[in-house]
């Protein structure tokens, strides 16, 4: 009897203090239910290609973004593809020309545009591409010519000369203006019909559409791609998603969605189905930049 209760007195313990714990993240899949990282990574594997949609200012989505890439190294090896929006189409060579050995870290961020939180989140996987001599793709807009199209519309572009359009997804660009993110867009804006506010989700497209194009053109067959970018860019199966569905109608998808909430012990419904996993951390974590 003593032994018993001893052990139930020991139950209770462990299960209060697992309740209070503060974990980093919790990993759902879409449709709520917790799961392991373990399950991800088992999904990963059987995919052609991942998206693993961060908030960029999130140190917990950079540093599972590097585990990710990580075992699917292990899994894969040099059939592993790594990319991402936070390097530009016009900087692909800067990056190759870096990862090749052929120009040092200090050339490197001198000749390429880099995002502010380079160092603390981007770094580690420029190096893991590095040091594993990965293929590592520039996948986004110049963001000048994202910014033409804001200002002036897609019709914009067509005056660009040809060496400038083989950093943009081929023209013209297919648009549905009623896929649910790019109408939310406009919502955000506050944006009416007949108003400029109206190439605010245009913009957002064409970065859309050239991360697919540039996903495309770089995987080959028996390849696996990882691809980084803001969550916003792969929601719902939208965004990029969409564009490489239509290049790439065969192509084995899983998404992954960041999200933060002030309690992330239960999956806000409206987050339910927004991805094949969902990546919830605390909104009080501490920011990168």
């Amino acid at each position: 009897m003593i032994r018993k209760f001893s052990l139930l007195i020991l139950a209770f313990l462990l299960f209060v203090s697992f309740r209070s714990d503060k974990p980093a993240y919790i990993l759902y899949n879409k449709t709520g239910k917790q799961v392991k990282f373990k399950r991800l990574i088992e999904s990963a594997k059987k995919a052609d290609v991942v998206f693993f949609g961060e908030l960029h200012n999130n140190p917990i989505s950079h540093w599972l973004q590097v585990e990710l890439t990580t075992e699917l190294h292990n899994a894969f090896g040099a059939n592993l593809v790594m990319g991402a929006e936070m390097f530009e189409a016009d900087n692909q060579e800067g990056l190759d020309q870096f990862l090749s050995s052929e120009i040092d870290k200090e050339t490197f961020k001198k000749s390429v545009r880099l995002w502010p939180n380079y160092k603390t989140d981007i770094e580690p996987l420029v190096e893991f591409a590095k040091d594993h001599q990965l293929r590592f793709v520039a996948t986004n807009i110049p963001r000048r010519y994202a910014s033409m199209v804001y200002r002036n519309g897609i019709e914009s572009l067509d005056t660009l000369p040809d060496h400038v359009k083989a950093w943009i997804a081929p023209l013209p660009m297919p648009y549905d203006p009623e896929l649910p993110g790019y109408k939310n867009m406009l919502t955000m804006m506050g944006g009416t019909p007949g108003h400029t506010s109206e190439n605010f989700p245009k913009a957002q497209a064409i970065k859309d559409a050239t991360m697919a194009w540039f996903i495309d053109q770089n995987l080959k067959s028996g390849q696996k791609f990882i691809h980084f970018n803001g969550t916003y860019h792969s929601d719902n199966f939208e965004g990029i998603i969409w564009y490489l569905r239509r290049l790439r109608p065969e192509l084995s998808i899983m998404t992954i969605a960041t999200i933060e909430a002030g309690d992330i012990s239960k999956l806000p419904d409206e987050k339910k189905g927004v991805a094949d996993f969902i990546l919830a951390v605390p909104e009080n974590m501490t920011k990168t930049h």
